[in-house]
């Protein structure tokens, strides 16, 4: 039987890291919107979100990191890429870098970039402590993402150990994904983003 969790206590959200740390699966709030959360070390855990969301392998999940040192342990950087992060995170932004061997191929569908996340929120940022996390809708694919986790129940059903429920998502619009792997940084998905952008990164996006 799924658990609904509202406003976890931080005793709460220990107990939900050692479930993830188990293969368990969670549903959590993020800045934009809610994600499917599970640990990025576990393949049984990662290929339990593919089958939960009846989502293709061959479509990559992003991950959700506590900090840039963590980014360091699964992805490339460099100074450039690091100023970027810097300016951009935490943030509602996903970005695409050049991934380390650590990373389970199962989570890039075998490709050789990984969506790395920050968001501006407090659970996704406690959560994270231990190790990465995944990161993708809380929906079943093709269908509307909720933003609400009475709605994202309706389809996920008792698949998910607990759902973190901070209340109805005031934006619910997924996160803009920015590509630094090439020569410039491009925009592949614009949506919840700064107007400012390119003067806050002093860079010009294509």
């Amino acid at each position: 039987m799924a658990e609904i969790i509202e406003n976890p206590t931080d005793a709460q959200i220990d107990e939900i890291i050692t479930q993830m740390h188990d293969g368990k699966i969670i549903v959590y709030p993020t800045d934009t919107i809610y994600g499917i959360g599970a640990n990025i070390f576990n393949a049984q855990a990662i290929r339990k979100t593919f089958y939960v969301k009846q989502r293709s392998v061959n479509k990559p999940l992003s991950i959700i990191v506590h900090n840039r040192r963590q980014i360091d342990e699964i992805a490339y950087t460099n100074p450039k890429i690091n100023k970027i992060l810097k300016k951009l995170l935490p943030g509602s932004y996903t970005i695409l870098l050049n991934k380390k061997p650590i990373i389970n191929d199962m989570i890039t569908a075998h490709m050789t970039t990984v969506g790395i996340r920050i968001p501006d929120n407090q659970i996704t940022y406690k959560l994270t402590r231990d190790f990465p996390i995944t990161t993708t809708s809380a929906n079943i694919t093709h269908k509307p993402t909720p933003d609400n986790i009475i709605d994202i129940q309706r389809q996920l059903k008792d698949k998910i150990t607990t759902y973190i429920d901070t209340g109805v998502m005031a934006d619910n619009t997924p996160s803009t994904i920015i590509d630094l792997t090439q020569q410039y940084p491009k925009i592949i998905r614009e949506a919840k983003t700064d107007n400012n952008i390119e003067k806050i990164l002093e860079i010009k996006l294509y």
